[in-house]
């Protein structure tokens, strides 16, 4: 076999051999997002938490992100904004919550910005899925979406700030049994991503810098074999040239 053809075989081997340590590296990282995805869901389907026992501090409300909660206040009717998505209208409504704090909560889902029906009346205990807050909406320009006078692109705390004041910082959206009894759709949750394993995260990490080592012998070796030729073969050449000399 010439020594071309084995440098190619070793460079074949290696570039097989890192593909394979890439996608298994790859695998691992997916199950690291699943398991962290996986916890998000299981975060959010854990028994309801009441929100005022967590009103006290920031730092409170943050360990309960993620969580259903419960909350005893009433709607201030006069303060609603909706906010456009795929199918609708998403309606958030202005809580009164015992400290005096509003909490925004999502009611639920409408077709047509005419089709609102008004909150329930009086002291209610709500119950909804609590997070920190919606990113800006951006266009396929990278712009934030602009929406008419009354709207909102998204439960965004900082912009809501100008329009209601003393807010709680974060929202909860309703579940589906508690917006159809206000006359309203369930409206969709986008769950935060979560962190899975760092055991995965470090495995996918190691068979990356696996890939990378084993390519980069592959082509040392390669090299080394054809220097090793081209020595052979300038040796060879002197001595020829050495044998016509003495001849």
């Amino acid at each position: 076999m010439s020594t071309r053809l084995k440098q190619v075989l070793i460079l074949l081997v290696g570039v097989v051999g890192a593909l394979v340590m890439v996608f298994l590296g790859l695998w691992q990282m997916q199950v690291f997002v699943d398991k962290g995805n996986k916890t998000v869901e299981d975060r959010a389907a854990q028994a309801a938490v009441p929100l005022e026992d967590h009103l006290g501090s920031e730092a409170s409300l943050a360990d309960i992100y993620g969580k259903q909660v419960t909350v005893t206040g009433s709607y201030l009717p006069d303060h609603q904004i909706l906010i456009p998505g795929e199918g609708g209208y998403r309606v958030l409504g202005a809580f009164e919550v015992v400290d005096g704090r509003t909490l925004p909560v999502v009611r639920g889902l409408t077709p047509s910005e005419s089709d609102i029906t008004p909150p329930p009346a009086g002291q209610v205990t709500e119950t909804g899925l609590f997070l920190p807050g919606e990113g800006n909406v951006l266009d396929d320009r990278g712009v934030a979406v602009q929406v008419p006078d009354g709207q909102l692109a998204s439960v965004r705390m900082p912009a809501l700030a100008q329009e209601w004041s003393n807010l709680v910082p974060g929202f909860i959206t309703l579940g589906g049994a508690d917006s159809e009894e206000q006359g309203l759709a369930q409206a969709p949750v986008n769950l935060p991503t979560g962190e899975g394993s760092a055991q995965n995260s470090g495995y996918a990490l190691q068979w990356w810098v696996f890939a990378a080592f084993g390519l980069g012998m592959a082509i040392k070796l390669a090299h080394s074999m054809g220097v090793r030729e081209r020595k052979a073969q300038e040796a060879a050449a002197l001595e020829v040239i050495r044998k016509d000399a003495s001849a």
